[in-house]
């Protein structure tokens, strides 16, 4: 055979070889793909545990595959079509899936006996009222898992949301802790809506809230701090940081937090329909002996008793149907919120005459109410908490602030369910509140309606569980032992809750009014 014609024969059939080889590998690998598809797409059962306490494997394979699809959806607005997309990170879940190490995925740290009985241990506990030695064994950047409602995996968000300004009051935070706040904020929110994190610093005595803090800022991207050289109370210190705020929107978080994932979009796009709303996230427990990261619950709505501690309601059927969608709530908690800063504003902001913390939730909550806004709590937004075991700040030069607080917020927004409030503690009726004038005038300006109003319409159902006039009690005051200053106390639980003994509120600074 000739040379030409031989060489012709090995180059046609090295053609259709290659031919062959990139069809079966094509078939093969679509084949992979779509068994690989079949089993992302079964779906997670409502009530499956896994499903709400940990992302299964499928789940997790399927986010770091989402990268690849782009999800997104057009919706009418007040007569305008909106785009909503998918606005989860794929490639921060993937990295933070992978992350192993002390907390790693919220899970809790647990003390050796060793650890437990030495004086470090202890001194970081009486200073911070939560066990600080485990927050500075575990990284600053530490990941969560991931505990939203399955479905909120799979919302869209509009595509297009305001920047917003993080204000974050602080008096004397354990460093590290609140570095891990700010850590949590960079890493899980996007960068393009995050305009700042301020940090405001209430004139702390600790020294690494100084200097150490300073440099530590100074390396963070979108990160800076306001040092105060007077104590003003977490009340007047967020007013600082709301004056100095660039972004449209206002975050208020305590320093002690950790967002979760995607918690920023399905906070902030109910501000956006509507500015007069304001938008709290559901406050997971990050708890203070072991640093866990756990769910508090699916849900409630926050309220009052007339003694004014907060109290939850639980939800109403229609507000329990969908897992993912926000839902109003008469009372925030008062930590963690956000709001437009041109309704922030519109309100007078906070009342200045509210000294170092309590009542402004009420105050807050009442006027966005009564003057016109709204407030509801957004499933799809977590953000984990710290709830201290006691408070190791105190507002000592303020005297009884509580009761002052409560005076002022009772004597401008509550009209004569005020007289509730101080026929159940005693001693408010004889407070002083300062002057109210400006406040009553806002009022007045704003044509807000009554509390009357607000009792009928948003917190109607809270006299049910917490009437205004309770049954004659056989006795009142303290039942105290005297050798321990110590009382009986139901710590404001429920009909059938077990009782305790705490400290007397008569002996606390800041504190007073009936103990059972």
């Amino acid at each position: 055979m000739p040379l030409r014609l031989r060489r012709k024969r090995i180059l046609i059939i090295s053609i259709i070889s290659i031919i062959l080889i990139i069809y079966f590998t094509k078939n093969h690998s679509e084949k992979q793909t779509n068994n690989e598809d079949d089993l992302l797409d079964k779906p997670i059962k409502k009530h499956d545990k896994r499903s709400v306490n940990k992302l299964d494997d499928a789940t997790t394979r399927k986010s770091q595959y989402q990268t690849r699809t782009v999800r997104e959806a057009f919706v009418q607005i007040d007569g305008k079509t909106l785009r909503k997309i998918d606005w989860h990170d794929y490639e921060m879940i993937a990295r933070e899936n992978a992350r192993k190490g002390l907390g790693e995925g919220g899970i809790g740290v647990e003390p050796s006996a060793k650890e437990r009985n030495s004086a470090e241990f202890k001194q970081l506990y009486r200073e911070n009222g939560f066990h600080a030695f485990i927050s500075n064994n575990i990284s600053l950047d530490r990941s969560v898992k991931d505990i939203r409602h399955p479905e909120c995996q799979n919302k869209l968000y509009l595509a297009e949301l305001p920047s917003v300004s993080i204000i974050i009051p602080v008096h004397d935070e354990h460093l590290r802790t609140l570095l891990r706040s700010v850590y949590s904020i960079l890493n899980r929110t996007p960068a393009k809506l995050l305009k700042e994190i301020i940090l405001v610093d209430d004139a702390s005595g600790k020294e690494d809230l100084k200097g150490p803090l300073d440099a530590h800022v100074a390396n963070l991207t979108k990160t800076r701090i306001v040092h105060l050289h007077r104590r003003e109370g977490l009340i007047r210190t967020r007013l600082v940081g709301a004056r100095e705020a660039k972004g449209e929107i206002l975050i208020f978080f305590d320093s002690h937090i950790e967002v979760n994932t995607n918690w920023l979009p399905p906070l902030i796009e109910p501000i956006v329909i509507n500015y007069k709303t304001s938008v709290c996230p559901f406050i997971d427990i990050i708890k203070w002996e072991n640093f866990a990261y756990i769910a508090q619950d699916e849900g409630a709505r926050g309220a009052f008793d007339w003694g004014m501690f907060y109290k939850r309601l639980p939800l109403q059927p229609e507000q329990a149907k969908s897992p993912t969608e926000p839902f109003e709530n008469p009372v925030m908690a008062g930590g963690l919120f956000a709001i437009n800063k041109k309704w922030f504003w519109e309100l007078g902001g906070y009342d200045t005459g509210l000294d170092i913390w309590g009542g402004e939730q009420y105050e807050m909550s009442f006027k966005i109410w009564q003057c016109g806004g709204r407030l509801v709590d957004a499933p799809c937004s977590r953000v984990g908490h710290i709830y201290r075991q006691f408070n190791p700040h105190g507002g000592f030069a303020f005297g009884d602030f509580l009761s002052r607080n409560h005076k002022r917020v009772a004597a401008v927004w509550m009209d004569e369910y005020a007289e509730y409030v101080y026929n159940r503690n005693g001693n408010m009726r004889n407070v002083k509140p300062g002057d109210i004038s400006k406040q009553l005038e806002l009022r007045k300006k704003l044509e807000c309606k009554s509390f009357k109003w607000f009792m009928e319409n948003v917190a109607y159902d809270l006299p049910l569980y917490y009437p205004p006039v309770p049954l004659p009690p056989y006795a009142q005051g303290e039942i105290r032992n005297w050798n321990s200053s110590l009382c009986i106390d139901t710590k404001h639980g429920g009909e059938h809750a077990t009782f305790g003994l705490n400290l007397c509120l008569r002996d606390e600074q800041g504190r007073s009014g009936e103990q059972v």
